[in-house]
């Protein structure tokens, strides 16, 4: 893998994934999907997932969310290294370390949005009394204060896609996986979605990454990670990614005079 390239975050990452190889049926059927990926993601960051399809994308998204497992290489997710685990410790580890943003949402229509909200702290196993405030404040955070008793069939797209965010950031996970979140999204709401995403990395307790063909959304990202034919091709920092994170710096430098 390539060398980022720019200023990078000093934090430890969330996530450490090296020499992921996935191979898909045997024999002559035998198809070997992801070659070695090395791959880390550092809180306080904007993580885009790019190249085209059959390049792996889909498949290594599914095995950072501990969906999937490797055939071989090893993972760690939040200090747990997932290899060894049984199928109910990677489900656990899936539930209260890691967020899913979907392209579909995947939101229940018979539920309000605070509804939905409240069933993911509900799968976590965190329904506490005051579940229905963390649901609201989620919604509150990703600007729906005024939709939370809405249910899915009257929300727009963008609205949509914003609960999905809400439902993910309520469980407090390590790590945020997007699958392209504004695929299904006009250039407007794709925007503003990819603006709360970024809000939403800025976290330094969580690393965000997202699956994307919206070059649109570039200006977003703090890193952009290629992969074709199952191994990265590049991975750096836009030039934006690499001024923002200067100027961050330079305040923190000036809040500790």
């Amino acid at each position: 893998m390539s060398q980022s390239k720019g200023a990078k975050s000093s934090a430890e990452p969330l996530l450490v994934a090296k020499n992921i190889i996935k191979v898909f049926g045997t024999g002559a059927g035998e198809v070997q999907v992801l070659k070695g990926v090395d791959l880390d993601l550092k809180p306080g960051e904007l993580t885009l997932l790019m190249g085209p399809s059959g390049s792996g994308k889909t498949t290594l998204l599914s095995i950072l969310g501990c969906i999937l497992r490797e055939t071989s290489g090893t993972l760690e997710v939040a200090g747990y290294k997932t290899s060894g685990m049984s199928a109910e410790a990677m489900a656990n580890l899936r539930r209260h370390h890691v967020g899913f943003v979907f392209q579909s949402y995947n939101l229940f229509p018979t539920l309000t949005a605070v509804e939905n909200v409240m069933l993911a702290l509900d799968v976590r196993g965190r329904m506490p009394a005051d579940a229905p405030l963390k649901a609201t404040k989620a919604l509150e955070s990703v600007g729906l204060s005024h939709r939370i008793n809405t249910y899915p069939s009257k929300l727009s797209g963008g609205e949509k896609q914003r609960v999905a965010i809400a439902r993910a950031l309520a469980g407090s996970p390590s790590v945020m996986l997007a699958d392209e979140p504004t695929a299904a999204l006009d250039s407007e709401n794709g925007q503003a979605v990819m603006q709360l995403m970024s809000d939403v990395s800025k976290d330094n307790s969580r690393a965000v990454l997202a699956v994307t063909h919206d070059h649109r959304i570039l200006k977003y990202a703090d890193r952009i990670i290629r992969i074709e034919d199952g191994v990265i091709s590049t991975d750096e920092r836009p030039k934006a990614a690499q001024e923002r994170a200067a100027k961050a710096a330079k305040l923190a430098e000036t809040a500790a005079e």
